[in-house]
């Protein structure tokens, strides 16, 4: 089998990126058990930055298809504007937003998906940029992550960003240690809830 290289996004890597997304949402396992809507978390995390940004969008493709993907904004107030004004009137009515307090899984990633604002974190401002990246757990462990993000670091500085943040469920251990070998260092936030933000130099 040739080795996996690294391509930049296609619209029809969309299935596949979705079933990524899917097998990897759990912190860092398999969602697909845990949520009834299997596009719910794909049109969060990853079908809008492949959307709205697509030169910042990247897969790791084994010879069938992709394997991994790394995807980005370079700014993220102007993402979350047009998520707001853009993605989400393509999306709302497939996935309306809950009546009341949320009390499913689905209903409360749902709910996330019609208040875009939450990505604008003030601790982070200094970090414009942000990012997603998942491998399935094959492709994990073998350096295609660190090549991923290293693809998607030029590419960011090379749209003037200087700097990068990301979200991660600090119950992932194993994503933390991975980012902290990447040169990521926590940046403190208020209240963060479940996850944990790291930041880096894209250069």
């Amino acid at each position: 089998m040739p080795a996996p290289v690294i391509r930049p996004y296609r619209p029809e890597d969309r299935g596949a990126v979705f079933d990524i997304c899917m097998r990897t949402a759990e912190a860092g396992g398999d969602a697909r058990g845990i949520y009834r809507d299997q596009d719910l978390l794909p049109n969060i995390f990853a079908a809008p930055y492949t959307e709205l940004e697509p030169d910042l969008a990247f897969v790791l493709d084994d010879g069938a298809g992709p394997v991994g993907y790394v995807l980005g904004t370079s700014d993220t107030p102007r993402f979350v504007r047009e998520f707001r004004l853009t993605w989400l009137p393509v999306v709302a009515d497939r996935h309306p937003l809950p009546a009341g307090e949320p009390t499913t899984p689905d209903e409360v990633m749902t709910a996330l998906l019609h208040r875009p604002e939450r990505m604008l974190v003030p601790e982070v401002a200094d970090y414009p940029a942000h990012l997603h990246i998942d491998l399935l757990p094959d492709y994990q462990g073998r350096g295609h992550g660190r090549a991923l993000l290293t693809e998607l670091f030029a590419a960011l500085a090379g749209a003037g960003a200087e700097r990068v943040h990301l979200a991660m469920v600090t119950a992932n251990t194993a994503a933390r240690a991975f980012y902290d070998r990447m040169g990521f260092r926590e940046i403190p936030v208020a209240d963060p809830g479940p996850v944990t933000y790291l930041g880096r130099a894209t250069s």
